[in-house]
């Protein structure tokens, strides 16, 4: 019975938040809404099933679930609606203006979370640390920037403020389209919102009673199973526009929806409800949620869009992430490491595969005035293919990770591992010292297990500095990359 309510709450709030889209965005049309306005309605209107499943599960005591189904949907959005969306178009084109305005509103808010879920800040202070910056991003939104230039110390800022927003209203107003609404509309909302409301109460119930069935922890059942199917409309509409060449509506789509997902669905019922208890497993999830935005929007500022490669690694970090949250919810109920560090390897061996090579993305061998394309093969090691440099990089955390493993807590050498980045450094390509960065980020994540330190202030600074190499890393593999590819003078 919890199987046929579980679906068919899905079924009906997905169905129903399709509509409630719709009628929303006439409504908004109706009441003079900017373009850009309509858009963040319509990504409230489509994240309704996972606040509602939320705001459900935190009144249940289900603190967990409740943090699961917002964070994990956030992770989710970046993964399917921009990872997903940038495969399937080929490349996402976007405005760095467009990219730097959503994106320091979207990290604000992300950042915000964090300090809340770590328990640094009170649920009511990082509920109005949100508000400010999401109603001052609102007002900008609707007035389109033209009285920016009254806000004092925005005076100054006022020029590119004013054409971040039009660029974003550029793009969103050939990808929304809702017509004038009239009254029926209205009536249609809010029926289905009503529906919607009611199917994803009936759907988060039925997931948790499935999950206290068959002893699935409370972190699994939030930030994947519900996040997951939740987050669905959004993640087709999406693709949608992806394909269709609208970046900007696809990028405001993912980052307006975890936004609000944060204030909807876990702030502000967590100021009027509470949050509970900080819990390592919820701190996995949001610290997962802030590197990976982090990290899409870099990708997104430096190469002006997404292309494939990008794409590819977000879907590849989410595969990580499913992996980790998986490995975290069994750890306590006393799941071999052995297996966790096992199935993660599945998981990032398959990501690497199908993974394009560098050099596989460069086209056909040209003569340049560096040597050919031979020169582009080679790594920054003479004589070393990029290729087994990678393979190398890959294999020694490897070898860490198993030493470390076998020592248990006697000796911990979660450090090490930033052995790995550091090699693929030297390849002088950015997509794969990030892939191997994922790799060593998820090794020690696990290896907190085995060495007897999961979850605790050691595991995390020694999870934060193998992360902060590899992000330098990264970061300087693009940098060297973009030289090796300019113009040589002489």
């Amino acid at each position: 019975m919890p199987v046929a309510v579980f679906l068919a709450g899905a079924l009906v709030s997905l169905a129903a938040s399709w509509l409630l889209v719709s009628r929303l965005e006439r409504v908004g049309e109706r009441l003079g809404l900017s373009e850009a306005l309509l858009g963040v309605v319509a990504a409230l209107a489509a994240d309704a099933p996972e606040i509602t499943a939320a705001v459900s599960a935190l009144a249940g005591h289900q603190q967990r679930v409740g943090a699961g189904v917002v964070l994990g949907s956030n992770v989710f959005n970046l993964a399917a609606l921009l990872g997903l969306g940038a495969v399937v178009a080929g490349r996402i084109g976007l405005h760095r203006k467009v990219v730097a305005l959503g994106g320091a509103v979207a990290m604000w808010v992300a950042v915000v979370c964090l300090a809340v879920v770590a328990g640094v800040l009170p649920v009511t202070a990082g509920l109005a640390l949100a508000l400010v910056i999401l109603i001052l991003y609102l007002v900008l939104l609707g007035t389109e920037g033209r009285n920016i230039g009254r806000l004092g110390l925005l005076r100054r800022c006022a020029v590119w403020l004013r054409s971040a927003v039009s660029e974003e209203e550029a793009e969103l107003e050939a990808a929304i389209r809702p017509g004038r609404g009239r009254w029926p509309d209205a009536a249609a909302a809010a029926g289905a919102l009503a529906v919607v409301i009611v199917a994803s109460v009936a759907m988060e119930r039925a997931a948790s009673d499935l999950g206290q069935l068959y002893a699935v922890p409370q972190i699994v059942t939030g930030g994947l199973v519900l996040a997951a199917v939740t987050s669905l409309p959004n993640a087709v509409a999406a693709v949608y526009l992806a394909a269709r060449g609208r970046g900007a509506a696809t990028l405001s789509t993912a980052l307006n929806s975890n936004t609000l997902n944060v204030v909807a669905g876990l702030l502000l019922p967590g100021a009027l409800i509470g949050l509970g208890e900080a819990s390592g497993q919820a701190g996995l999830v949001t610290a997962w949620y802030v590197v990976l935005s982090l990290a899409v929007l870099a990708l997104a500022w430096r190469r002006r869009g997404l292309g494939r490669g990008a794409g590819l690694l977000v879907i590849a970090a989410y595969a990580v992430f499913a992996v980790s949250v998986v490995a975290s919810g069994y750890a306590l109920a006393g799941l071999p490491a052995l297996a966790a560090v096992l199935g993660m390897s599945a998981v990032l061996l398959a990501a690497v595969a199908l993974a394009p090579w560098p050099e596989a993305r460069q086209g056909r061998p040209r003569a340049t005035a560096r040597g050919g394309a031979g020169a582009r093969r080679e790594s920054l090691l003479p004589g070393w293919p990029v290729g087994r440099l990678w393979t190398l990089s890959l294999l020694l955390p490897v070898l860490v990770a198993g030493v470390d493993a076998a020592l248990g807590p006697v000796v911990v050498l979660i450090g090490l591992l930033i052995v790995g980045p550091c090699s693929a450094l030297l390849t002088g390509r950015w997509l794969p010292t990030a892939l191997t960065g994922l790799w060593v980020i998820s090794l020690a994540t696990v290896l907190g297990i085995p060495d007897g330190i999961w979850a605790s202030p050691t595991h995390l600074a020694f999870v934060t500095a193998v992360a902060s190499v590899a992000l330098v890393a990264t970061a300087a593999a693009a940098l060297i990359s973009g030289t090796r590819r300019g113009p040589h003078a002489g």
